[in-house]
């Protein structure tokens, strides 16, 4: 099976300060994984690496066949995009929908930018009323979702997606969850996400990384998730502590 992401000795740091250390991972295309575990432990530093945005490490990441370099390129941005926890946060407040989705092709030098904003709505299950709207203007579920459909924009291969419904109300989350695993089905996309919430991981994820102190203590399947057969004691603490992951 081919691989969407290869990480081989990863190490990252914040000026002295060692984040993670020696992370190994391979993530093949089509497939969901999700990085796990107490806040601190590095996860999202592993999504910033990834996407260029934390460029002191160590190590190799490897995209879709290509080794990446330190800092951001443009191939790799446009195959490898990122979803943050905060939609609010991650929106200009003062540029309206269709401005947001239509920065990335402006960069890009993309053409067809009206259509492929009206496609890019109709995608995550906005209609056309949105596209002229403001982020204060939306719903937080709305939010999420302008900030996938720019994601998606630039037609990606990978998204990495940090704790993408943990800002949303329970009913929310689930409608979030269900156009996610819509979309990879559909767009035939890899994921790589970051999550505390366990049952989100039974729910979307194929694979999972349990995290501790910057190091991969432990890979599981979703079924040894759903079953709670862990190897590593801090995983057995982890899933007794979230109550388990029912399907």
């Amino acid at each position: 099976m081919t691989s969407a992401i290869i990480l081989k000795d990863l190490s990252i740091a914040y000026g002295e300060t060692v984040i993670t250390h020696d992370i190994s991972l391979d993530i093949a295309q089509g497939e969901s994984f999700a990085l796990v575990g107490e806040s601190g432990s590095g996860k999202t530093t592993v999504l910033r690496a990834i996407a260029g945005l934390a460029p002191q490490w160590t190590g190799e990441i490897s995209l879709l066949g290509a080794t990446r370099t330190h800092g951001i390129d443009k191939r790799s941005v446009r195959e490898t995009q990122m979803v943050f926890q905060d939609p609010y946060g991650s929106l200009h407040p003062r540029k309206t929908i269709d401005a947001v989705l239509s920065e990335p092709l402006a960069i890009h030098g993309v053409s067809n930018r009206g259509e492929r904003v009206e496609a890019a709505l109709g995608a995550v299950g906005l209609d056309q009323r949105f596209r002229f709207r403001y982020p204060h203007q939306l719903s937080g579920g709305q939010r999420q979702r302008v900030a996938i459909a720019r994601a998606l924009m630039l037609e990606p291969k990978v998204l990495l997606l940090d704790e993408p419904t943990s800002a949303l109300d329970v009913s929310v989350q689930a409608e979030i969850l269900n156009l996610l695993k819509r979309l990879q089905r559909e767009q035939n996309l890899t994921y790589l996400m970051v999550t505390h919430n366990l049952p989100v991981v039974s729910f979307l994820c194929d694979r999972l990384a349990v995290m501790r102190h910057g190091r991969i203590v432990e890979i599981a399947t979703a079924d040894q998730l759903r079953e709670g057969n862990f190897t590593d004691p801090y995983s057995r603490e982890l899933y007794a502590a979230s109550g388990g992951a029912p399907a």
